[in-house]
């Protein structure tokens, strides 16, 4: 669905409805005085901060502690994660421009789509002859008007029809287009079981390069890292996991205890539970290396950091 204003005729909004019921929505079709939210406001940050105080003072107020508790990370700043799960989870279009006064709307005639939904991304994609949308490695047999992508694995479709399939490392959706937008309530679902996949991206970043999580399994996990040119991560220590490293591009300057060691491709070392270790990359290239956790837990939190180069020592 979309959203409708209703201009005046000095182009003020006269009022802002977000995803009205289809009965509504068709009555404003046919008064002729509605017009689509195309989601795109102009403003300036004090008009938004005080539209804010008005009508959405809960969020503002989620978000302002948020920052004042957040933590710089390197060239990243990270909000409070504690505060941004207490702010409100509203929409702009419902916390805002329903309530606000203050809005004048410009109409355009520009073939628009926000393309906020997997159906919306169909339609504007292009299709075979079957009207199939295929990305990856995908294979179709007497499959028609569908979406299909898949990104880390093959997937096969047989006998579909108006369908989406979307395949990632971590999970696969499947649903009528029709219904694409319920993805909302899956993720709802997700966060209330509090499960991993609501929680956690395969891919993390970090101020050094980033990690992906490749297996987990209850006592031991691989992890894909890479290190970016001239960075280095902290020099650390963890309680309950060993860490097996095998370079496979690149080189690696490994801090092991009191021994510091060069590796190249298809090198390796082990790091025992206690030892003070440190990965860095003193190479022109990404250093890629394939770590195995082993231990009774290898959470994220099982780190003491001694020294790090973007402020995170604990």
């Amino acid at each position: 669905g979309y959203g409708y204003i209703e201009k005046g005729p000095q182009g003020q909004v006269v009022s802002f409805k977000e995803k009205p019921p289809v009965s509504v929505a068709e009555e404003y079709v046919q008064a002729g005085t509605y017009y689509w939210n195309s989601g795109m406001f102009a403003f300036s940050g004090q008009t938004f901060l005080e539209e804010m105080r008005s009508h959405a003072s809960d969020i503002l107020s989620a978000m302002e502690k948020a920052v004042k508790e957040g933590q710089p990370d390197g060239n990243f700043f990270r909000f409070s994660a504690d505060q941004m799960e207490r702010c409100p989870n509203d929409s702009i279009d419902y916390a805002l421009m329903e309530k606000t006064s203050r809005a004048a709307v410009v109409t355009a005639d520009l073939g628009w789509s926000d393309i906020g939904s997997w159906q919306a991304l169909y339609e504007v994609l292009q299709k075979d002859d079957n009207g199939n949308v295929s990305q990856g490695n995908v294979i179709l047999q007497d499959t028609k008007n569908s979406l299909v992508r898949a990104e880390d694995m093959l997937v096969a479709a047989v006998g579909l029809e108006d369908t989406l399939v979307v395949e990632t490392t971590d999970a696969v959706l499947v649903a009528p287009l029709s219904r694409s937008q319920d993805v909302k309530k899956l993720v709802k679902t997700l966060k209330n079981e509090e499960r991993d996949e609501f929680k956690f991206h395969q891919t993390v970043y970090r101020p050094w390069g980033n990690y992906s999580v490749l297996s987990v399994e209850p006592r031991y996990q691989i992890k894909r890292i890479t290190v970016n040119p001239e960075q280095k991560l902290s020099l650390q220590m963890h309680h309950h996991r060993h860490e097996h490293w095998v370079v496979v591009k690149g080189t690696a300057k490994v801090t092991n205890g009191d021994r510091i060691i060069l590796l190249h491709e298809d090198q390796s070392t082990y790091i025992p539970a206690g030892n003070m270790h440190r990965l860095e990359n003193p190479g022109v290239i990404p250093l890629e290396l394939i770590e195995v956790q082993i231990g009774s837990y290898l959470g994220e939190d099982d780190i003491v950091r001694f020294d790090d180069d973007y402020g995170r020592n604990e």
